[in-house]
């Protein structure tokens, strides 16, 4: 067991193509953790070990590798840099206790960096900011380090300087301790000479020094006394005062280098050591009352003598069985140890442990708070649920995912095909929280939902590749309702004569519109016996079966009123299924002329946006028929709320990518039905019709 002071769970994140992986590996290969250092253009990297991953040179899914420093223990997380993907940097976030934000040199700060930021603002994780990609075409570090001010609303304290541009990138320059870095041309970490400032560079290292450390003894009202009184403070002092800030998220420490090239992560990785906070350091995670989740003021504080309290945050399948990634945030946890996961109620022994090391794995007989461990093989564990000490029960704050925006239908080619895709799909569900599977009821179909296309994409791909299910993929599909507008009152008489006893049943009743959200409604008013009591739910009976097709294209029927007030009866021919079939044949009677109309799913929309695109936007969803209901400015773009047809959201991210300059974000989920217009009301019609028919 280590002190867990020299512990730092850190995890790195940007936009796609930032250089996250490459940066990782570089990591890898000085902590001492590979010999070979692998490369995103040939698929060979540690951690992107999916088929796919290596195959689109992105990364799909979080990766978990841990490695040692100046004696201290990094455990760092990987994450995925597309939109599609970013419940994992969320939930790798809500573990973790700092973050280095990759950005590219010349691409600056982009769309994803951007989510990626708020999500690290929301989780209140203390960054180190990167930039990267300096020997590239096109790259200014001082136009990024602008861009963090401007775009990302935040402080970027600048702790190095690059030596050279684009090609001639050399090294770089350490503020603080006025010292070059600069590196040989033979593309190994290890070969750099540390000397003086070039002398052209002078003025300026000398003009960000007094900018670091006027914003460092902020931190520190004695420093700063003194600072100002002409007393230089120390090199200690200064760094007690950069980590003090980073932590409070006053500012974010900034470095520059190239990952490819291998110059400048030294001292990223020194920074970490030395600014980014301990488990210890960090505000300790919230208990929350697991009946409403709410805060009871308690907090799972950061030690190994506390009772065991830990977050499952990732649930991965893989060829060794189910792995259930877990932070321990207070406690220890032992190799045959029971806990009790607090979500299910249910206790589990610990069978194996283990350390990742991306694909591979280090068994492991303990752990304890602050550690990133796996468990192998828990049954019922589910992303976001808290294991705790089965005599100390808690809850620790549960994990929000975002909501799936776009389904489509699937089929598997073979008949032997569905009960492969059946287990598959439950391990992947497991997996990734904002994928969704459900069965279509009226058409038998199973429906994948997914953040986007390219989610979805991915899902197609593994469930053929990794679980060998051929699917045929369907357009998404709109369910529409139908109503009725217009009250109706009317007669219907059933009656069949054929030899022996007959059948008779009259019923008198008004059809009228219930309110929204009602569904169904039944009431009789007969009074003197004419239909006698013991039909009624006969009746009822009858017209409630009729509700699953509506009259204009056999939709569902929503909200409808019948009202059952004279008819007549036969004492012998009248019975149950008589009275049964005359409701039947009433609802095909009177349902066309009550006016009936048909209903679409209205979603509320919430676009994110930068400001030079907002008309843009607006002006589009208008023509999608959306009705815009608010707008908020905020620090990097503004968010448009309203309420659009389902039907016209359909492809919705790529216009929106395209409008913004792949900048804007949306997230939707259904509101309510509504009245559709009479010529998209006319087409749905005619299509169903025709579909019914080919059926």
């Amino acid at each position: 067991m280590t002190d867990l002071s020299k512990y730092r769970n850190i995890g790195i994140f940007a936009h796609v193509d930032a250089g996250k992986t490459t940066t990782t590996e570089r990591i890898l290969k000085l902590t001492g953790k590979i010999h070979k250092i692998g490369d995103t253009h040939d698929g060979s990297t540690t951690t992107d070990f999916m088929e796919q991953e290596a195959e689109r040179g992105i990364t799909i899914q979080s990766a978990a590798v841990s490695c040692f420093w100046n004696d201290h223990r990094l455990n760092v997380i990987d994450t995925p840099g597309h939109v599609d993907f970013t419940v994992e940097v969320y939930r790798s976030l809500k573990v973790l206790d700092g973050g280095i934000g990759v950005f590219c040199g010349s691409g600056g700060v982009e769309p994803q960096s951007e989510t990626n930021w708020r999500y690290a603002n929301d989780s209140e994780v203390s960054r180190l900011i990167f930039v990267n990609k300096l020997d590239r075409m096109g790259a200014d570090f001082f136009n990024v380090v602008d861009q963090v001010k401007n775009v990302l609303g935040a402080t970027p304290l600048v702790m190095t300087l690059p030596i050279g541009r684009e090609e001639d990138f050399v090294g770089v320059v350490d503020v603080l301790t006025r010292k070059a870095y600069v590196w040989d041309d033979s593309g190994l970490p290890e070969n750099y000479e540390v000397l003086d400032v070039p002398a052209d560079m002078v003025d300026d290292v000398e003009a960000y020094r007094e900018e670091l450390v006027e914003t460092a003894v902020e931190q520190d009202d004695d420093l700063m006394e003194a600072y100002m009184e002409g007393n230089e403070p120390s090199i200690e002092d200064l760094k007690r005062c950069i980590r003090k800030g980073t932590r409070d998220l006053a500012f974010f420490p900034t470095f520059c280098g190239s990952a490819y090239k291998n110059k400048g992560i030294q001292l990223v990785l020194d920074a970490v050591v030395d600014y980014l906070p301990a488990p210890t350091e960090v505000d300790p995670q919230p208990l929350t009352n697991p009946e409403t989740g709410e805060p009871t003021g308690e907090v799972a504080t950061v030690s190994a003598d506390e009772p065991l309290r830990a977050l499952a945050f990732k649930i991965m399948d893989d060829r060794f069985g189910a792995l259930t990634f877990v932070r321990i945030y207070s406690g220890k946890l032992a190799k045959g140890d029971t806990i009790l996961n607090s979500a299910t109620g249910k206790t589990e022994r610990v069978g194996r442990m283990v350390e990742m090391q991306a694909n591979d794995r280090n068994e492991l007989t303990e752990a304890q708070a602050g550690d990133i461990i796996a468990i192998v093989g828990m049954k019922n564990v589910q992303t976001g649920h808290t294991l705790c000490d089965p005599k100390n029960e808690c809850t620790l704050e549960a994990m929000i995912f975002p909501t799936p925006v776009i389904n489509i239908a699937v089929t598997p080619k073979d008949k032997g095909g569905s009960e492969k895709m059946g287990i598959a799909l439950g391990k992947m569900v497991a997996e990734d929280p904002s994928f969704q599977v459900e069965t279509d009821e009226e058409t038998g179909d199973t429906i994948l939902k997914g953040m986007g296309e390219l989610h979805l994409d991915i899902k197609v791909d593994i469930l053929k590749r990794t679980y060998g299910v051929d699917l045929i993929v369907g357009q998404p599909q709109v369910a529409y309702r139908e109503t009725i507008t217009t009250p109706v009152e009317d007669s219907y008489t059933h009656k069949k004569q054929s030899g022996g006893s007959g059948q008779f049943g009259k019923i008198d009743y008004r059809i009228k519109p219930g309110e929204q959200g009602s569904g169904f409604k039944f009431s009789s008013t007969v009074v003197g016996g004419n239909v006698p009591k013991e039909f009624w739910p006969a009746i009822e009976k009858g017209f409630a079966s009729m509700m699953d097709t509506g009259p204009m294209a056999g939709f569902p029927v929503l909200d409808v009123e019948v009202e059952l007030f004279d008819g007549g009866f036969h004492a012998v021919d009248s019975s149950a299924i008589a009275f049964e079939i005359a409701a039947k044949g009433a609802f095909r009677q009177s349902m066309p002329k009550a006016g009936p109309q048909l209903l679409e799913p209205i979603m509320l929309v919430d676009v994110f946006t930068p400001e030079d695109h907002v008309g843009d936007v607006i002006g589009d969803l208008n023509r999608r028929r959306g009705m815009i209901k608010d707008q908020q400015a905020g620090l990097t773009g503004v968010r448009i709320k309203g309420e659009v047809p389902l039907s016209e959201m359909f492809g919705y991210i790529g216009t929106l990518r395209t409008m913004t300059s792949g900048r804007g974000q949306f997230s939707m989920e259904f509101a309510h039905y509504a009245p559709c217009p009479a010529n998209v009301a006319e087409k749905v019609i005619a299509e169903t019709k025709e579909k019914n028919a080919k059926k």
